[in-house]
């Protein structure tokens, strides 16, 4: 059997995630593997003024961050407790990209990712992350349908 010492679980904070790291957590307790959780935050066009004030840029993206990286904290302290080796981290850029550099840079044995985050229209208009990362990752993926 394989050797899965280190798992991926990718989040959109969406329906799916919680599948995805139950699998993850049980081949983990086999194998005693680290989980490591992460966020991809795209970049967005966000509008300047909605007509009260100006929005910084800046205090939008740090607000989106904080907000990640609490819930990311919150997962990471459940896997702990139930004794997992589990980390995270949040990433900028194009998701499906970031996942594929994240796993090769951090000798990822195995990526546990849902089939479901984004509607309808946004995967006719943008394609879905979990397809773009099954077809361009080096390890193996355990593709969770929700």
């Amino acid at each position: 059997m394989e050797a899965y010492n280190n798992i991926l679980v990718p989040t959109d904070f969406f329906e799916g995630f919680d599948k995805a790291l139950k699998h993850a957590k049980s081949i983990a307790k086999l194998m005693n593997s680290t989980i490591y959780v992460v966020h991809v935050i795209e970049p967005s066009l966000y509008p300047t003024d909605f007509g009260f004030s100006q929005i910084s840029l800046m205090d939008i993206e740090n607000e989106i961050l904080q907000n990640s990286k609490i819930q990311l904290e919150a997962i990471v302290e459940e896997l702990k407790k139930d004794g997992i080796n589990a980390e995270y981290e949040v990433l900028f850029g194009r998701a499906s990209d970031r996942i594929i550099d994240y796993a090769e840079e951090n000798n990822v044995d195995l990526i546990c990712i849902s089939t479901h985050g984004r509607s309808s229209l946004d995967k006719m208009i943008f394609g879905s992350t979990t397809e773009k990362v099954l077809r361009r990752a080096k390890c193996p993926i355990l593709s969770i349908r929700v």
